[in-house]
């Protein structure tokens, strides 16, 4: 056989494999996006109910523990919402289980950019809606926690995690962390469990209602009710959480959305006074809402 022939004989073939491969490939990652899918939806709700606490508080174990099932009767607490975030209303014209923010932040259509903010949160646009998620009892409407999503840089990447708030919306009831590329063993901290614990009973805003959660630079004052132990080696991370909260936590954030709720709250508040006191059965009974964990200090 001549060199030529053998040159186009090993094109053919290489062609051939290079085809197959890609056909075997495609139909392999069609196959598997549904349970990809699935998986994405479960590490959400994973997330948030570590963020609400409700994993610890009914099983006494992090939500990446549970099974599928356990996950299922947690997340009957949990109830999803989209809300205008300039204007705090709901939005009922997208679908809360299919709108993705992340998308949205990047089309200048469904984003505004952020100019001159009060705490940077390092980011150049953020989405105009977000989505937002209620913790309520199985078969009561009243709120009992209400859990944001929230995002800012730290040193090495965009921080992307959950802040929960005790129906006060004051009161901070979990902060989680689930993306992040913070170096390990400093930024990367913000995963431990005993610093994630001491933001739970804190305050979010003095009494003026200006946001002041923040990171202490070193150890928390004692008595500081909005002071976290500060993470040892990682001062651009935790600026960065502290302005990633406060900025949620603000005018330019979730502060509209939260003045509402807030007012519904006290109508709600102020109707069920006149009510007899009645008991609701759930499949969660054992959980108390108001004790989702102590506060400890960071490392052994």
């Amino acid at each position: 056989m001549s060199q030529p022939d053998s040159t186009m004989k090993t094109i053919v073939t290489a062609t051939i494999l290079c085809v197959v491969c890609s056909f075997a490939v495609s139909a392999a990652a069609v196959a598997l996006r549904p349970m990809q899918e699935e998986n994405k939806v479960l590490d959400r709700q994973r997330n948030i109910l570590d963020a609400a606490g409700l994993s610890l508080g009914e099983f006494g174990k992090p939500a990446a523990e549970l099974d599928k099932e356990q996950i299922e009767a947690l997340w009957a607490w949990v109830s999803p919402e989209l809300v205008d975030l300039e204007t705090g209303e709901v939005n009922a014209d997208l679908d809360p289980e299919k709108y993705e923010p992340r998308e949205a932040a990047k089309k200048d259509e469904d984003s505004i950019e952020i100019t001159d903010p009060q705490f940077d949160i390092g980011v150049p646009r953020r989405e105009k809606v977000a989505r937002v998620y209620y913790v309520k009892k199985p078969g009561s409407e009243k709120i009992e926690m209400v859990v944001l999503p929230v995002y800012g840089k730290g040193l090495w990447s965009t921080l992307y995690g959950y802040m929960a708030l005790k129906n006060d919306l004051e009161t901070i009831a979990g902060l989680t962390f689930y993306e992040h590329a913070e170096t390990p063993g400093l930024g990367g901290e913000v995963d431990n469990t005993k610093w994630k614990a001491q933001w739970v009973g804190n305050k979010l805003y003095d009494t003026d209602g200006n946001p002041a959660a923040r990171v202490a630079k070193g150890p928390a004052p004692d008595g500081d009710e909005f002071a976290v132990d500060g993470l040892s080696g990682a001062t651009i991370t935790c600026r960065g959480v502290t302005n990633l909260v406060r900025y949620w936590a603000g005018p330019n954030g979730y502060g509209p959305f939260l003045d509402k709720v807030k007012k519904r709250l006290t109508g709600d508040a102020s109707a069920e006074a006149d009510q007899p006191e009645s008991s609701v059965e759930s499949g969660v009974e054992q959980y108390d809402i108001d004790n989702v964990g102590p506060k400890e200090p960071v490392g052994e």
